[in-house]
Formats: structure tokens, C-alpha cells, sequence
């Protein structure tokens, strides 16, 4: 079955005014669509045409085999994973286990927070901040371009696009202030615990 572009899991003007309803018609109707229609451009009549995205992602990541196929790929699945890793009433801290163990890898949310503030402003170009668990220890990495911390066999358990479309109409030049709002504001809390209790669940049954 082709790809399909994922709906926004809220209205186009939910995040407003963090981010504005143009920003993500934009984004998620052009950016996010393109790199959907581009990778089933190029598996069509291949024997990954009905791959499921992580797994054609997995296959095409050592050393950028299919360059072309892996930048689309990850880039499809990196943006939906960002629409879910945002919630209008998102923002605030992490609760549960997520929340302890951040207070446990970090010393504290405020330590976490400082730290994926600057790894996200002072990431050069395009790119992503990620909250990952990788191995036994939550870190906050940034990616660039399409690369994703799925492709190293890291989890990824929450993101921030750091591409200028996904800022640049509500923010300008200001990648702090986008930073800032989203993690006042817009972090999914939710989401992150729940893939933080899945990876936990894969590695008890290991």
C-alpha cells in the first residue's frame, strides 16, 4: 500500500499562537506531504513498496545506501512523529516514570530542560532535537536534515523540528523563542511517557 500522509492529530489552528494555523498548512500540507509522495515515487515497482516506513527506513539507513529514499523516508516518519510530540495543552514538565527518570538522568527538569534548549538553538542548520533513551540512559541529541536517532538504533522519545519552515513565518531568525514556546507550551508529556512505557515493555521481554 502507497504511504499515506498522517492527519494532524488537532485542528490546523490548535498550537495557536505558538505556532500559527499558516505555519502548519504549510508544513504538514506541503513539507510533510512532499516527502511522502517522493518516497512512494521511489519505491514504486520495488520489492519495498509495502514495507512499513520504519523498516524501509532501517533497511536504507546503513551509510545512506538509497540516499535519496532514506532523506524522504525518515523525513516522512520524523514529521509525524513531531505532530504527535505536540499537544495544545502540552508544555509544563513530565510525569510518571518518564518524569523520574528524567529527574534521575538530568538531576532535575529544569537541568533537562536548559539542556535541550541549548542543543536545539545551538544546533548548526536543519535539523531535529530529540529526547532518545539510548541504552539504559535518557540524552537529548540533535539530528540534521532527515537523519533520525531510529537509524542508530536509539528510541526516540520526543521531537523538535529545527528546519526554518517549521518557525521561520511565526519566529523569524528567533529559533530560541520556537524552543522556548515549545517546551513551555506545546510538549506532548503524554506521548513521551508512553513510548518511555513501550521501550520499557521491548526491553522486559527481552
Amino acid at each position: 500500500m502507497p504511504f499515506e500522509l498522517p492527519k494532524l492529530p488537532y485542528a490546523v489552528n490548535a498550537l495557536e499562537p505558538h505556532i500559527s494555523a499558516t505555519t502548519l498548512e504549510i508544513h504538514h500540507g506541503r513539507h510533510h506531504r512532499a516527502y511522502v509522495e517522493k518516497t512512494n515515487q521511489l519505491v514504486a515497482g520495488t520489492h519495498l513498496a509495502e514495507t512499513p516506513l520504519e523498516e524501509l527506513i532501517a533497511l536504507v539507513a546503513p551509510r545512506h545506501r538509497k540516499a535519496a529514499l532514506f532523506n524522504n523516508a525518515a523525513q516522512a516518519w520524523n514529521h509525524g512523529f513531531y505532530w504527535n510530540s505536540m499537544s495544545p495543552d502540552g508544555g509544563g514538565e513530565a510525569f510518571g516514570d518518564l518524569g523520574k527518570r528524567i529527574e534521575a538522568d538530568f538531576m532535575s527538569f529544569n537541568a533537562f530542560k536548559e539542556a535541550f534548549h541549548a542543543a536545539a538553538v545551538g544546533h548548526f542548520g536543519s535539523g531535529w532535537a530529540w529526547l532518545i533513551l539510548d541504552g539504559g540512559r535518557l540524552r537529548v541529541v540533535t539530528t540534521s536534515n532527515a537523519d533520525t536517532p531510529m537509524a542508530h538504533g536509539k528510541v526516540p522519545l520526543l521531537t523538535l523540528d529545527l528546519w526554518e519552515h517549521a518557525y521561520y513565518l511565526d519566529y523569524q531568525n528567533h529559533r530560541s523563542d520556537h524552543v522556548a514556546a515549545f517546551l513551555a507550551k506545546l510538549a506532548n508529556w503524554k506521548f513521551a511517557e508512553r513510548n518511555y512505557q513501550r521501550a520499557a515493555h521491548r526491553k522486559a521481554a527481552e
